[in-house]
């Protein structure tokens, strides 16, 4: 028998259970690795994939800013591409108050530390801003990544803010309104405020002027200073368009500054002038007493910040006659010729009595000669052959009752009430502009009308909006409407050539080289309480040049006038603005006589 060695059985089973006990260490730890890749495996994908966007935007959010690109407002120009409004260049100063404090910078080569108010004063003293306003903004919230400090500083300010170096600020660029010519045709273009455009064309055409605004984001460290080449456009601005108006700022500014020194001199209310191109029925000039400065709005009277040439109705008075002439000629009712015997006043069966502004001895007067002289008595006469309905529907067809194709802002239809409403009286005081009323620029169309040989062209101010991309659109109608025939436009005027060297312009200037044709009118003022007041009206002349070939049209109202009531009153005003416009736009003078046409028979 072997003999047994002591402890080799025991040695063995020893062995085998260690590597047991090994293989289970290694299997444990097998399972916690695989548990701990696990456990950062899941975790990475819920990370990277589950929460990436969110955890993304708000890694953003913290170090991406966004701001606004402006898109800006296009220009209004005037008829001859000078500018009436524009955009210009300015700049919004932010800040990050998370981020604010003092700080350090160069002085004459030497390193100078400045406090946070110290560095709030020096921004303060940069862009003329409240110190004490800009302090609060950067105090309230420092965990604040943006606050407004100024808004719309200029160039210059912007660059005295960037010369102080401050990493916590952010000029961040804005645009700003300005009007060049201040009050030149501000009554038209209007002007634009805080919460938008607010008046005239600027109002009108806001859909064509304003730009599209965009977007861009740059992000920053966490110093908070910008990081270079980090800006990216996430929506590109669209500039507005270019609005392209009809008027000449030349003229204008010369016609309001004639308006403005008669209105003066009249000591009258206000005052409005008209200046039309007969062949296309172009604004080139449309004026207001007391013109509003878009520049400095506030400084305005708030009856003066639109245009009382579109927005105030007025009695017209013995302007109207030209249309009631007209009307007669061309239903085959009067000639130039045709007879009245003309008392001063006319007393009615009905019992009410119209009369002429001045006394007379009964007259003898053709059509022509009652134009001459502005005879209410005399053009009721003749006006009573016409139905009240025909002259009705020719007052209509001149526009009276109906704004303007202009559809200028707050513009008046004016009053043309029913001929089914007129009672006896209206049906005669219609035809010398009382119980009736237009606005300037109605009253101007008329003559308009009758200077382009009875065809009405639709008054414009606007020619057309560009927009940035080229398209044009807001392009007026240029189509015409026959209102009177030919031969009746022309015989009213060259009846109305008499009125200068006969009628109630007589002892006026005439304008030299120039056969000019014209209507007086004087119409009283309506009361509060439906009646007249005593002693006030409104005086106008309207008139075309050159008579025998009619280029322009200039109207002249001044309402209320205090020292001269007559409406040879306007005549100064009158005459320097026609000659003014035949100047401005080199018309030919006159090569035939005046037209002579009998006033009496």
């Amino acid at each position: 028998m072997r003999p047994t060695t002591p402890g080799r059985g025991s040695s063995g089973h020893f062995g085998a259970a260690a590597q047991r006990s090994r293989r289970r260490r290694a299997t444990i730890a097998g399972i916690v690795i695989f548990a701990l890749v696990a456990v950062f495996v899941v975790r990475l994908v819920d990370i990277q994939v589950v929460q990436a966007a969110s955890l993304n935007a708000d890694a953003v959010g913290k170090r991406s800013i966004s701001t606004t690109v402006y898109g800006d407002r296009g220009e209004i120009l005037d008829a001859n591409g000078k500018v009436l409004a524009a955009t210009v260049l300015r700049y919004d100063i932010t800040a990050a108050p998370k981020f604010a404090a003092g700080y350090t910078t160069k002085v004459d080569g030497k390193s100078v530390t400045y406090t946070l108010q110290q560095t709030v004063d020096q921004l303060a003293k940069a862009t003329g801003g409240d110190s004490a306003t800009m302090y609060k903004a950067l105090t309230t919230d420092k965990t604040s990544l943006y606050t407004m400090l100024v808004k719309g500083v200029d160039v210059d300010a912007y660059n005295r803010v960037v010369k102080l170096g401050i990493t916590w600020v952010y000029p961040q660029r804005a645009t700003a309104r300005t009007y060049p010519d201040g009050a030149v045709a501000g009554n038209l273009v209007g002007f634009v405020g805080t919460d938008g455009a607010q008046a005239g064309l600027e109002y009108e055409y806001d859909k064509c002027l304003a730009g599209t605004n965009g977007s861009e984001t740059y992000e920053r460290g966490l110093d908070g200073v910008k990081l270079p080449g980090s800006t990216v456009t996430t929506k590109k601005a669209v500039a507005g368009g270019t609005l392209e108006t009809t008027i000449n700022s030349d003229l204008q500014y010369q016609v309001q500054q004639d308006l403005n020194e008669q209105v003066t001199a009249l000591g009258a209310v206000s005052g409005t002038a008209v200046v039309v191109k007969v062949s296309d029925g172009s604004l080139v000039a449309v004026a207001d007493s007391g013109s509003v400065d878009p520049n400095n709005v506030s400084a305005t009277d708030t009856g003066d910040l639109g245009s009382k040439a579109f927005t105030q109705s007025y009695e017209p008075g013995s302007v109207f006659k030209a249309m009631t002439a007209a009307s007669l000629i061309d239903a085959g009712l009067a000639t130039p010729t045709s007879q009245a015997t003309v008392p001063d006043t006319r007393t009615f069966p009905f019992g009410a009595t119209i009369g002429d502004a001045e006394y007379h001895p009964t007259e003898k007067l053709t059509l022509a000669g009652i134009l001459a002289t502005s005879s209410n008595v005399g053009i009721s006469y003749l006006g009573e052959k016409m139905s009240a309905k025909q002259r009705y529907e020719y007052m209509q067809k001149f526009g009276i009752g109906t704004k303007t194709e202009v559809d200028f802002p707050g513009e008046a239809d004016g009053i043309l009430n029913d001929y089914t409403k007129w009672d006896q009286l209206t049906n005669y005081t219609t035809m010398f502009g009382q119980g009736v009323a237009s606005t300037a620029v109605q009253t101007a169309s008329i003559f308009q009308t009758l200077a382009n040989g009875g065809v009405r062209m639709p008054l414009k101010l606007v020619k057309a909006c560009k927009l940035a991309d080229g398209t044009v659109i807001d392009a007026p109608s240029e189509t015409g409407t026959r209102v009177v025939s030919q031969k009746a436009a022309n015989d009213v005027v060259d009846m109305l050539e008499n009125t200068i060297p006969e009628g109630t312009l007589k002892g006026m200037q005439p304008i030299s080289g120039y056969n000019v044709a014209a209507k007086t009118g004087t119409a009283q003022v309506p009361g509060a309480n439906g009646k007249y007041e005593a002693g006030q009206y409104v005086i106008s002349v309207a008139g075309i040049a050159p008579a025998e070939n009619p280029q322009y049209v200039v109207l002249v109202t001044f309402t209320k006038p205090s020292t001269m009531k007559t409406s040879f009153a306007a005549a100064p005003a009158f005459r320097e603005i026609m000659s003014q416009v035949l100047e401005t736009y080199r018309v030919k003078p006159s090569t035939t006589p005046l037209t002579d046409i009998p006033d009496t028979w």
